[in-house]
C-alpha cells in the first residue's frame, strides 16, 4: 500500500474536524458563471443571495436576463453586495455570449479539449485560470487541480509554495506543490478544494487567523514562525 503523503494526512485531519464537505453553489457550468458574478466582494454568502434574487425576480435563462431592464437587474443585484450596476452588466454579457456563441447551450463548450474549454471560459466576465479550473473540476468535465482563489493562503501557510507579492505566482506555485502530493482523481481534487476553502473561511483567515483552534497547527509553517517570534 502506498504511504499517505503529508497533504493527504492534513486533509484527513481537516475532514475529521469539519466533516465531509459538499459543493456550495451550483455545479452547472452556466449557473456557475452567474453565481460567480452574483456577489461582490465575492463570497459564498453574497453570491448565493445575489443568485437566488436573480432566479426569483428575473429568471436564469439567457433571454430572461437580456430582456430585463438594466435598472431592474441592477436593483436585483443589490442583494449580492456592492457595484450592482457593473454586476448587472456582467450578467447580460454572460447571457449574450451564451446565446450568440453557443445557441443557449453552454455544455457545448465543455465538450472541447480541456485547454480549449479553459480558454473559452476565460472569455466570460471575472473568470480567471483559477475560476476556469474550478468550473472544469466541479462540472466533472476534467480532473484538474483547482484551489480556492480567495484562500490560497491556506496551502501557502502549510508550506505548499512560497508566498510572494504576485497572486498568480502564488497560485501556480501552490497548485503545483499540492498536485505533487495528490492522486490523480477528480473526487480527491474536489475534496481537497472544499476542505482548504472551508478551513480558510472558518479558521485560517487572512487577518487574525484562529491558530489556537486549528486542527493542523502542528503542520503549519506560518504558525511555527509565529511561535518563534513570540
Amino acid at each position: 500500500m502506498k504511504k499517505a503523503t503529508r497533504l493527504e494526512k492534513i486533509l484527513v485531519r481537516l475532514e475529521e474536524f469539519y466533516g465531509a464537505q459538499q459543493p456550495r453553489g451550483p455545479t452547472d457550468v452556466y449557473e456557475m458563471l452567474l453565481y460567480r458574478n452574483a456577489g461582490y466582494p465575492p463570497s459564498d454568502e453574497r453570491c448565493a443571495k445575489g443568485f437566488e434574487a436573480l432566479m426569483e425576480k428575473i429568471g436564469l435563462r439567457p433571454k430572461e436576463i437580456l430582456r430585463a431592464p438594466d435598472k431592474q437587474l441592477a436593483e436585483v443585484m443589490k442583494s449580492g453586495g456592492m457595484i450592482p450596476e457593473l454586476r448587472a452588466k456582467r450578467m447580460k454579457e454572460i447571457a449574450d455570449i451564451v446565446l450568440r456563441e453557443y445557441d443557449g447551450d453552454l455544455h457545448i463548450l465543455l465538450q472541447q479539449p480541456v485547454l480549449e474549454a479553459q480558454k473559452a471560459l476565460k472569455k466570460f466576465p471575472t473568470i480567471s485560470d483559477a475560476c476556469a479550473e474550478r468550473i472544469l473540476l466541479f462540472t466533472r468535465t476534467a480532473a484538474v487541480v483547482a484551489l480556492p482563489s480567495n484562500c490560497i493562503r491556506v496551502p501557502l501557510r502549510l508550506g505548499y509554495g512560497t508566498e510572494r507579492q504576485n497572486w498568480l505566482a502564488n497560485y501556480r506555485e501552490a497548485r503545483a506543490a499540492v498536485c505533487a502530493e495528490l492522486q490523480e482523481d477528480g473526487n480527491e481534487y474536489r475534496r481537497t478544494y472544499m476542505l482548504l476553502k472551508r478551513h480558510g473561511d472558518e479558521l485560517c483567515k487572512a487577518v487574525r487567523p484562529r491558530c489556537l483552534k486549528c486542527p493542523i497547527a502542528a503542520e503549519c509553517t506560518y504558525y511555527k514562525k509565529l511561535q518563534e517570534r513570540s
